[in-house]
């Protein structure tokens, strides 16, 4: 090693630092101007709906399964005419999922056959305790339009009969 090699190497360095010294810093002003997401990008979980109202999660526990690191949580429960929840016979009565477990891959996405989880794009999550980070059922679901579209509520006898529902060609 000779004695210019680190000068040699100091003067590349700030040769980096002259280069990019005059460029404008790329700032955003968070809480007002939120930078444009990633078509990929996974964020909070969303438990969505059917057009009706219904849920989609019937409490299979597929996603529970298929979670690498243990973040979720679900135990179903039986539907009835009088209180449905979903189609089908079963929904899930709990759902739970630790957000500080989480690594938001996206496997209970994947996993789900009724896609009723969603890795959403909410990333503004924060937590004062532990227990504020598991997110229940009711933090997950998404909203109705209308009080009518509620769960849960009372149908005709025999009106849904399967828990996922059937496909359709798609059409151009």
């Amino acid at each position: 090693m000779s004695v210019l090699e680190p000068v040699i190497e100091l003067a590349r360095g700030l040769g980096q630092v002259v280069r990019y010294m005059f460029d404008r810093p790329v700032t955003y002003q968070y809480p007002e101007q939120k930078r444009e997401l990633r078509q990929r990008f996974r964020g909070r979980h969303v438990l969505k709906r059917y057009e009706n109202g219904l849920e989609k999660c019937i409490g299979c526990s597929l996603c529970a399964a298929a979670c690498p690191s243990d973040a979720i949580f679900v135990e179903a429960s039986e539907n009835t005419d009088e209180k449905r929840f979903s189609p089908g016979e079963r929904y899930a009565s709990t759902y739970e999922i630790n957000m500080l477990r989480c690594i938001y891959c996206g496997f209970c996405e994947d996993a789900c056959p009724t896609e009723a989880i969603v890795l959403g794009d909410n990333y503004e999550l924060s937590f004062y305790s532990r227990r504020d980070a598991i997110y229940t059922k009711e933090m997950l679901l998404e909203g109705v339009p209308t009080t009518e579209m509620t769960t849960p509520r009372k149908t005709e006898p025999a009106k849904y009969t399967r828990s996922v529902p059937a496909m359709q060609d798609p059409k151009d």
